[in-house]
């Protein structure tokens, strides 16, 4: 059982915590002295999984459940963290969606407003929320944000998503302008754009295998991971980057 961290950085909320980068970054900031809010929308016994992990580094764990594709439900997701007793002092924006792959002269109006609904819209709002709670303005006690954006906001997604790169761009410009509008108020804001990594979200995009036809052709020569993903989230939410803010930090091998 790997040993608790002496540190208490206080109460991190992950969206999208039950697979995936989510479920890596959750449980990589227990063992650096987080406890987490294990968000999940659909995957209970994978949010499950996540806290039992989280615990099991010696730290507390909660499990909420939010549709934040509809927005109606992130201010109940914010009630149950107050709930919690703990200070909130991190925000990992990282729940998202990607799409079949389809050329825009396909794309219908419900595929890229749902696209943006889930992607731009829904962290946003959870920014805003964690904001009102973090900000030394509304008498919190700082914190940091970290946005998981993707290469394709640099890339395009060209024949693929580009519904989904722009989404991320999307992200993109909103760190670096929540990162200006909150920096004197102790919160520092980051993105991580990942580039090809082995997740589950492939396989919801209809491509199970394009981690492993695309790892070659990434410079360093394969596809990432989870974890490797989340060593980079943690850092960025951590002491050691307390110079950091408002950075687009690429995490795709080179590509």
């Amino acid at each position: 059982m790997p040993e608790r961290s002496a540190q208490d950085l206080g109460l991190l909320l992950v969206t999208g915590a039950s697979s995936g980068i989510g479920a890596a970054s959750a449980i990589r900031a227990a063992r650096d002295g987080w406890d987490v809010a294990v968000h999940f929308n659909r995957d209970a016994a994978g949010a499950e999984t996540t806290a039992t992990a989280v615990r099991a580094a010696g730290r507390k764990a909660w499990v909420v459940q939010a549709d934040l594709g509809t927005g109606d439900d992130i201010p109940s997701l914010f009630a149950a963290i107050d709930e919690t007793g703990r200070p909130l002092r991190g925000l990992v924006n990282n729940a998202g969606i990607v799409e079949r792959a389809q050329r825009v002269d396909e794309m219908t109006a419900e595929r890229v407003e749902r696209m943006m609904r889930v992607n731009v819209v829904a962290p946003i709002l959870v920014a805003g929320e964690a904001v009102r709670r973090m900000s030394t303005a509304f008498g919190g006690q700082g914190g940091a944000i970290v946005n998981v954006s993707s290469l394709a906001a640099r890339l395009g997604g060209a024949g693929q998503y580009v519904d989904y790169a722009a989404s991320k761009g999307a992200i993109d410009s909103f760190t670096k302008g929540l990162a200006r509008e909150v920096a004197g108020e102790g919160i520092r804001v980051n993105a991580v754009r990942p580039g090809i990594i082995e997740t589950a979200i492939h396989a919801k995009g209809g491509q199970p295998d394009r981690a492993a036809q695309l790892g070659s052709t990434v410079p360093v020569g394969r596809a990432g991971t989870a974890d490797e993903i989340a060593e980079t989230i943690v850092w960025l939410l951590g002491p050691g980057a307390s110079y950091v803010t408002g950075a687009l930090l690429d995490a795709g091998g080179g590509r």
